[in-house]
């Protein structure tokens, strides 16, 4: 009996600490302003996103500059590319063209390539949320994320490249996607563009992304870009890390609006998928939050498509032949950037597949 006692002054004391910590920092989850008007998912134009995440794993810098790779083809036919930015030394990886197709210029980010995406996983369970971000009071974001775009090669050459666009093309739509760690990164992206550049048509599609920051930064997020879908995939891992509390509030990792979570049902002996947008919380808890976040076969996938390629070790190696440096140029760490200037003009001019899907 004294230990049965003991056990339960314990727990009480456990139960009574927390319910004192929830009340002390708020309580409750945490709530983000809810947006005005929902951004507007679109089926088809997700299933041609997903092809440039993909593409942007290739590790073949010829095959990707050119855009004659096995993945460079389909729905993503005809796509050119004007800058390629690889950071060795950081392992990043991204690319800057335009889609005639889509009327768009399409930024893409390689995801995570650690030798071990488990150990990237778990490294993610001990993140704490520790930068504030520019002219957002509050509002606290992961530092690697945030550094990987912000204070490598990355941004300089994302910017430059959209402003060539942008000369060239003229003021037309801008689409930033990524897949994993890629779509913190281009979330970031989208951020950037709409605040700092002044990009006035930014649309931000991401793959089994983590989250990147606390509630108060989601709120800002969600209000400077609010043209932004998330898609989870059934049980992905990925989006549930870096860990979501909810007693406290202010601490916190949050997502941001808007998720569609794609899910698998039974119905007669046939799996058929089901797309669901969620509520504008970017916590919906009857979306990806309502499963076990345990797959990492959930993570590679999406619609279909092998976003690494079914590479798992894919470490950070880069292909790159030596005649292929005349169309750029490398530092002192071994980074690449490669450019190429625009050879078409006519995108605005016509009806596009894009006018057609939205």
């Amino acid at each position: 009996m004294e230990r049965r006692g003991w056990w339960g002054c314990c727990w009480l004391g456990f139960v009574l600490a927390i319910c004192c910590l929830s009340i002390a920092r708020g309580g409750g989850e945490p709530k983000i302003k809810p947006l005005e008007s929902s951004p507007h998912y679109n089926h088809t134009l997700a299933t041609i996103i997903v092809e440039y995440a993909s593409a942007v794993y290739v590790s073949d810098l010829m095959d990707l500059f050119t855009w004659t790779c096995k993945r460079c083809h389909g729905k993503t036919e005809g796509f050119e590319i004007i800058e390629l930015i690889v950071d060795v030394q950081h392992c990043l990886q991204a690319f800057v063209g335009v889609a005639e197709d889509l009327n768009a210029i399409v930024i893409a980010f390689r995801g995570t390539h650690e030798n071990s995406i488990e150990n990237w996983i778990d490294d993610l369970y001990w993140k704490q949320l520790d930068l504030n971000y520019p002219g957002m009071p509050d509002a606290m974001v992961h530092h690697g994320f945030y550094f990987a775009y912000h204070n490598t090669t990355m941004r300089t050459g994302i910017l430059n490249a959209v402003e060539k666009a942008k000369e060239f093309y003229g003021d037309i739509s801008i689409i930033v996607t990524g897949h994993s760690m890629g779509g913190a990164m281009a979330a970031f992206c989208g951020l950037d563009l709409t605040v700092i550049s002044g990009a006035h048509d930014v649309q931000v599609i991401t793959f089994g992304q983590p989250r990147i920051g606390n509630a108060i930064f989601s709120t800002f997020y969600s209000q400077l870009v609010p043209n932004t879908i998330r898609v989870t995939n059934g049980h992905d891992i990925v989006p549930h890390f870096p860990p979501y509390y909810w007693y406290f509030p202010q601490k916190t990792y949050h997502h941001f609006p808007m998720e569609v979570w794609l899910y698998n049902v039974n119905l007669e002996s046939l799996v058929y998928t089901v797309e669901k947008v969620c509520d504008k919380t970017g916590e919906d808890p009857s979306c990806s939050r309502s499963v076990k976040g345990n797959s990492i076969a959930d993570h590679l996938v999406y619609f279909g498509v092998d976003l690494m390629g079914g590479d798992l070790v894919g470490s950070c190696r880069t292909v790159v032949e030596p005649h292929l440096m005349k169309y750029g140029s490398s530092d002192a760490e071994g980074n690449i950037v490669l450019s190429k200037a625009p050879v078409t003009s006519a995108l605005t001019s016509r009806v596009t597949k894009r006018d057609r899907i939205i």
